[in-house]
């Protein structure tokens, strides 16, 4: 099946039903930990596996930053990584906690996407589905949680061109993509009406530690 040169273009596919879900909240979370968006030079690490039929490829980054200023009456905060990249940030009604937060308490952002494409022999519907990933602070506790979304999506296999090793698929939706697979053997089991499931996770987790008392 589809190897880790499809993940990207699968990825975007999938994507496109996740994105509008994510709220500017995790605009500033991603600001310091999706590698190549920012100077935050985050902790990156990124696996990618593949058995008989199924590829899996995932990735987390995880960043850090300091609270040098609060706004409390408009809820903002000013954040500082340790490369000196300094961002306001809005935080939003939904977060609890706020008045626990502390000038010097330390951030840290947690950002973690995979996605598994796997064969499924035979007929079957074509559909996507959405479930939401939320895990908010308890009452009392310094602000933080995850948040993010699964998405599976199931897609028709509707050409197979073994010499160009390109798998043709059309989603629920009609779209259509070409994936391409870099071990010929994983294609000698795909045919025409098949289908294709893919699952894409993506999810921001966010903690805060007190600052080391001077």
């Amino acid at each position: 099946m589809p190897s880790e040169q499809c993940s990207q273009p699968t990825s975007r596919y999938v994507r496109g039903y996740v994105r509008r879900y994510i709220g500017p909240a995790l605009a500033v979370a991603i600001w310091f930990a999706v590698p190549g968006v920012a100077t935050a030079q985050p902790d990156v690490k990124a696996d990618v596996t593949r058995t008989p039929g199924q590829t899996t490829a995932k990735a987390t980054a995880t960043g850090t930053a300091t609270i040098t200023a609060i706004d409390a009456p408009n809820r903002r905060i000013t954040l500082k990584t340790p490369q000196g990249r300094v961002t306001d940030m809005t935080v939003g009604p939904e977060a609890r906690n706020f008045e626990q937060l502390r000038v010097g308490d330390k951030v840290t952002v947690t950002y973690q996407e995979a996605l598994t494409v796997s064969l499924k022999k035979g007929k079957g519907e074509l559909s996507m589905k959405e479930r939401e990933i939320a895990d908010r602070a308890q009452p009392g506790a310094k602000p933080g949680g995850t948040m993010g979304r699964e998405v599976t999506v199931v897609a028709e296999v509707v050409s197979v061109n073994k010499d160009a090793q390109i798998v043709t698929v059309k989603g629920p939706r009609g779209q259509v993509l070409d994936l391409h697979v870099e071990d010929p053997a994983q294609m000698q089991d795909v045919k025409r009406g098949d289908r294709v499931q893919a699952v894409y996770t993506e999810a921001v987790a966010i903690s805060v530690e007190p600052g080391t008392a001077k």
